[in-house]
């Protein structure tokens, strides 16, 4: 049986999202981006042990062996990276399209 992990730093950073989503007004209410970021948890969860990921370029390679797409509306695709051993999954970086690493990512 598959077991999906999350490092410390994807923690924070969720966790993190979901108030900076909400004070930047993306969301009206703490409850619509705590959806949000569930949402994201969610697609993790259900989709890496299907095996739909993909092999990261070596360019990219110090944020996970693989990564897999989701995207979370029109103008948002995150990146999901993570490292594979046996049947345990660890994410170690998420980002979207949005982000500083974007002109990396977006290569992909």
């Amino acid at each position: 049986m598959e077991k999906i992990t999350f490092s410390t730093k994807v923690i924070s950073y969720l966790d993190d999202l979901i108030f900076i989503l909400y004070k930047k007004d993306y969301f009206s209410y703490l409850e619509n981006a705590e959806q949000y970021v569930s949402n994201i948890y969610d697609f993790i969860e259900t989709e890496i042990p299907l095996n739909n990921y993909k092999i990261t370029p070596e360019s990219l390679s110090k944020y996970g062996d693989f990564y897999i797409l989701y995207q979370s509306n029109a103008r948002t695709t995150w990146y999901i990276f993570f490292s594979k051993k046996e049947s345990v999954y660890l994410i170690k970086h998420i980002a979207n399209n949005h982000s500083l690493d974007a002109k990396y990512i977006n290569q992909l």
